[in-house]
């Protein structure tokens, strides 16, 4: 009788850590220790920012201030996972929890900024256009009127030109830039707009060497943000961070290695907390 005793009581010690390992894995644990996965929003195709690579790599500036902030947290590489983000759909992944935090060209926006929050920002950009380099119709950026303009289900890009700019441009929504960049390459739309950072990755790809060229407009300032769910504590965490990743010189290596070959001039690293308007 005893031994029945010991034997439930042993039965039920197991069950109970079980189910306690089950609820770990379902929340993910505790997201501020190493050994404990992660989930991070980033672009897949865009080239220098954040690119899924034929072998499953992921690379990209967005993807090494990521994993630098991760490491900050107590996360290794290892403990990543990496998730995508199109911008259509970034407030919904962060809002329904399906990723700890998004760095994937996010510009902070007041919209934006009422359903999410941002810590940063760590990259200025400035919105540009892409064109074939041997389009010589567009000079300046009100040559965009009646021109089809393409950037993707979700940027606030094209609504810029369109708004401020080029009234009679004739915009062209795809859901990824890579389907902008090959309608460029076909001639069926004339100009892709976006941050000057996504062109001159794609610009710099040795496929596309010498077919594009960018404008060299400043037709806005994007401030480059990582999103995290609304009253999240990871925004000072992340802050405290990113100002680490400026002061012990991994951004300025980061900049160099993803946007040096396309000579991209990114200027110093914005201050935290300063939105340039």
């Amino acid at each position: 009788m005893k031994l029945q005793k010991v034997t439930v009581a042993a039965a039920a010690a197991l069950m109970l850590s079980l189910t306690a390992a089950g609820c770990s894995s379902d929340d993910g644990g505790d997201k501020s220790s190493g050994g404990k996965k992660i989930t991070i929003g980033i672009k897949f195709d865009q080239p220098g920012i954040g690119l899924k690579t034929p072998d499953g790599k992921y690379t990209g500036f967005d993807v090494d201030v990521a994993t630098y902030v991760a490491k900050q947290l107590g996360h290794d590489p290892d403990d990543i996972v990496w998730k995508e983000a199109k911008s259509a759909d970034r407030e919904t992944l962060l809002q329904r929890g399906d990723v700890d935090f998004i760095a994937a060209s996010y510009s902070i926006t007041p919209k934006r900024a009422e359903k999410v929050d941002f810590a940063g920002p760590y990259l200025l950009a400035h919105q540009d256009v892409l064109i074939r380099a041997d389009d010589d119709s567009i000079k300046k950026p009100e040559d965009l009127n009646n021109k089809k303009l393409c950037s993707v289900t979700g940027s606030t890009s094209a609504q810029n030109v369109k708004t401020r700019i080029a009234p009679k441009a004739q915009l062209q929504e795809y859901g990824g830039y890579s389907e902008c960049l090959t309608g460029l390459e076909n001639k069926v739309i004339d100009a892709l707009t976006t941050d000057n950072s996504i062109l001159a990755g794609y610009a710099a790809q040795p496929e596309f060497k010498g077919k594009f060229k960018l404008g060299g407009f400043k037709m806005s300032n994007e401030n480059y943000g990582i999103g995290v769910k609304k009253g999240s504590d990871l925004k000072a965490q992340i802050n405290t961070a990113l100002e680490k990743m400026v002061k012990d010189g991994s951004w300025d290596a980061a900049v160099k290695k993803n946007f040096g070959p396309a000579n991209f001039q990114s200027g110093p690293a914005p201050k935290i907390g300063v939105i340039v308007s």
